[in-house]
């Protein structure tokens, strides 16, 4: 009977297994990390070992109209944290180029064509990033962006909702999301974050744009970005990106005191390229950015230059590459690193 009971029972999850595309894809990398003057500032190391192990486990079904619906959750460790995080999960359904996420959800503005294509090293680092507020997919759990004690205790995690859509057509894609990091209370101190994009793909140039408004929730912390890449070949690629990345002050009202928020994080730009010859692909960048102060609870922060680069380099291992790249950011300090990365 026990036997009989046990065959049932695995026929039963066989087949529900079969049933279902259940898909795990991630990558790993690992390396040493170099920060001028202490990665954590004074009285810490100038060099440590960094490492990641990020794994995505995806489940999908289809129906028999052609429609798939699935979902996901990432599990990620960190060198340095205290354990391995599971990421909150969304649910998606896709059909004929139409795509929705509900949950923690990707999000328009991060997702845009071209926006990250400066970064170099085995850590994928840039200071031609943007440097302002906006939500993303939540990989270490739902972040608060608060200001106060007072304001952690008003704010539930779990209600933080993000709605997500995507439309590819050819070579155009449009999105749009909207975040709302407290879909139940009425009096939440945070705003939705409404964010749209685009890219569009002609001959060897590719055009991508984005815009998000109450940027992370923050009211009118509006960010905008414009970016456009030429490929001269397979080997050869060139682009130009541009960042808004939010001016707003306001006063925050957490029930008990009132603060000002004030950010300034000025204008970006980013001029960078690569070329492959061989196993070997050389990258760099150059970027401008004009931020003037940036007035939080903490204190002030400046930057001590406009200007800041980096060169990087790749090498193809068949399967992995080595990586290594030397930047320098706006407070005049270099960082480098060195380490190897696969993808799965």
């Amino acid at each position: 009977m026990k036997k009989a009971l046990i065959a049932s029972t695995a026929l039963v999850l066989t087949a529900g297994i079969a049933a279902a595309d259940v898909t795990i894809s991630g990558y790993g990398r690992t390396g040493l990390l170099y920060q001028e003057d202490g990665i954590d500032g004074e009285g810490t190391n100038d060099t440590i070992v960094q490492s990641r192990l990020r794994m995505n486990v995806d489940a999908s079904t289809s129906t028999d109209q052609g429609i798939d619906f699935g979902g996901r959750i990432r599990v990620q460790w960190d060198q340095g944290d205290a354990a391995t995080t599971l990421a909150p999960g969304y649910i998606y359904m896709t059909t004929q180029g139409f795509r929705v996420e509900i949950g923690n959800s990707n999000t328009a503005f991060d997702s845009v064509g071209l926006i990250y294509d400066p970064e170099i090293g085995v850590y994928d680092r840039s200071f031609g990033d943007p440097r302002g507020l906006f939500f993303a997919y939540n990989t270490d759990g739902y972040p608060t962006h608060t200001l106060t004690a007072e304001q952690e205790e008003r704010l539930r995690l779990q209600d933080y909702m993000g709605v997500f859509a995507s439309y590819t057509m050819g070579d155009l894609v449009v999105r749009g999301s909207v975040i709302n990091p407290d879909q139940v209370n009425k009096n939440s101190l945070f705003e939705k974050e409404i964010g749209i994009s685009a890219d569009y793909t002609w001959n060897n140039i590719e055009l991508a744009a984005a815009a998000v408004w109450d940027g992370a929730g923050i009211k009118d912390n509006d960010q905008f970005f414009v970016g456009a890449r030429y490929n001269y070949n397979d080997v050869a690629h060139v682009g130009l990106n541009y960042n808004d990345n939010g001016d707003f002050s306001h006063d925050v009202d957490d029930g008990t005191t009132v603060r000002n928020l004030s950010l300034n994080l000025g204008d970006t730009w980013t001029l960078y390229g690569d070329y492959t010859f061989g196993l070997t692909t050389i990258n760099g960048y150059v970027a401008w950015n004009d931020a003037s102060d940036v007035v939080l609870v903490d204190g002030i922060a400046e930057n001590e230059t406009d200007t800041s680069f980096g060169l990087g380099a790749n090498y193809d291992l068949g399967g992995a590459r080595l990586s290594g790249s030397i930047q320098r950011g706006y407070d005049e300090l270099y960082t480098a690193d060195l380490g190897v990365r696969f993808d799965f």
